[in-house]
């Protein structure tokens, strides 16, 4: 914190075009060096080297938008209601500024935060995940080979608890941006009360996934893909809940169950891998709690189920049909690979269902009526709404909800 205070005088003086070109040094280092850190990050996370190289990319791509975004922060002239005076409004970097990033995606929400942070003038306190502190070291010591002054940012690694009272307590950080789980986002927010500090929240999930009768069912599957099994179905937008219209529901899940069914679980490192484990024993638990739950209530198992004969944290690919109202499984986030499915006649009532959560982040449907894109997509109550995509975060985008 001392670091964090000490350089930023400095680096805020810095014109934006003089920190771009530093912050896009980083973005090229991290690009020079993708398959090393993909390799870090699969050793302590276990997603596969494929998707972890992607997030390599994609964290990078933060740095290189960020970097010239820096150089528009305009300002404004607004005309005064008296003759005599001007009004002008300018845009300025907050300060030290602190973060806690989680182990489901360790590059790429270290940049998401650091990038605009960096390139606005202030200078940045991370606190990595404990399940994946090497992949936040090594992306800050390509910084520091960047040219980035020592204290612009910096890493800390321990107790989160401690660390997190630290960020939260001190009066020199100005802003805290946390992704993470609800319960300790609520935790931090009335921690930060007491320093009215400025707060970014990136919460728990429940998203929702709609297939309607006139969507293109093979699109939809390839999308339901994505949108559920990227990383072991551990990520915040992950899909929860899918909602497939009674008549193409056993046309959808024929195809999407063969789909699943195939999907190679094993070593992360190896080339030709699909799914990783889980990242601990707890998660594993968890997932199997909320399937027996589904069980117990009607639901019926399609493929999968259980912990992989390959053993540790290893769960195997799951969908579970005609899931009850009431199940866990429709009310929690899941973190894990299993696919939940129900069943759905009326384009209201699913949108009510859809909309049925505490949780706001993502959505999902598949629709190739127009009328019907715009009606639904304006009343799901979510951030973020994927119309005929299983993909829906990049770099220049919003991510919230």
């Amino acid at each position: 914190m001392d670091a964090a205070a000490a350089a930023l005088p400095d680096w805020r003086a810095l014109t934006a075009a003089q920190r771009a070109a530093l912050l896009k040094n980083w973005h090229r280092l991290i690009l020079e060096n993708k398959s090393a850190l993909a390799q870090i990050m699969t050793a302590e996370q276990g997603k596969p080297l494929a998707e972890a190289e992607g997030e390599i990319a994609y964290a990078a791509s933060f740095i290189e938008w960020f970097a010239e975004q820096g150089k528009r922060a305009n300002g404004e002239i607004i005309p005064s209601p008296g003759a005599d005076k001007r009004l002008m409004v300018i845009r300025q970097g907050v300060g030290v500024c602190a973060a806690i990033t989680p182990w489901n995606f360790p590059a790429a929400m270290i940049t998401r935060k650091a990038g605009p942070a960096l390139a606005a003038g202030c200078t940045m306190v991370i606190k990595p995940a404990n399940e994946t502190p090497f992949t936040a070291l090594a992306m800050a010591e390509l910084a520091n080979q960047a040219g980035i002054p020592q204290g612009v940012i910096n890493v800390v690694t321990g107790q989160s608890r401690e660390i997190g009272a630290v960020f939260t307590g001190d009066e020199r950080v100005r802003k805290l941006s946390f992704t993470g789980s609800t319960e300790v986002g609520r935790v931090l927010m009335r921690q930060c009360a007491e320093s009215i500090k400025k707060l970014s929240l990136e919460l728990g999930g429940n998203a929702p996934f709609i297939v309607f009768d006139d969507a293109d069912i093979d699109k939809a599957v390839e999308g339901a893909l994505i949108a559920k099994f990227r990383n072991a179905g551990q990520t915040c937008v992950c899909v929860n809940r899918f909602y497939i219209h009674r008549a193409i529901y056993d046309q959808f899940c024929d195809k999407f169950v063969a789909r699943v069914a195939a999907l190679k679980v094993g070593d992360g490192s190896e080339s030709d891998v699909q799914i990783g484990p889980l990242i601990n024993a707890d998660a594993g638990r968890k997932v199997q709690s909320l399937l027996d739950d589904a069980m117990s209530r009607g639901a019926t198992l399609l493929t999968g189920g259980k912990a992989h004969p390959l053993g540790g944290n290893f769960f195997t690919p799951t969908v579970i049909g005609d899931v009850q109202p009431g199940s866990l499984l429709l009310q929690e986030e899941i973190f894990g690979p299993v696919a939940a499915l129900v069943k759905f006649d009326d384009e209201q009532q699913v949108i009510e269902q859809a909309n049925n959560t505490i949780y706001g982040l993502a959505s999902y449907f598949y629709s190739n009526d127009a009328a019907r894109i715009w009606r639904v997509s304006e009343q799901l109550e979510y951030g973020m709404v994927g119309i005929n995509t299983g993909l829906i975060s990049n770099e220049v985008a919003p991510f919230g909800g």
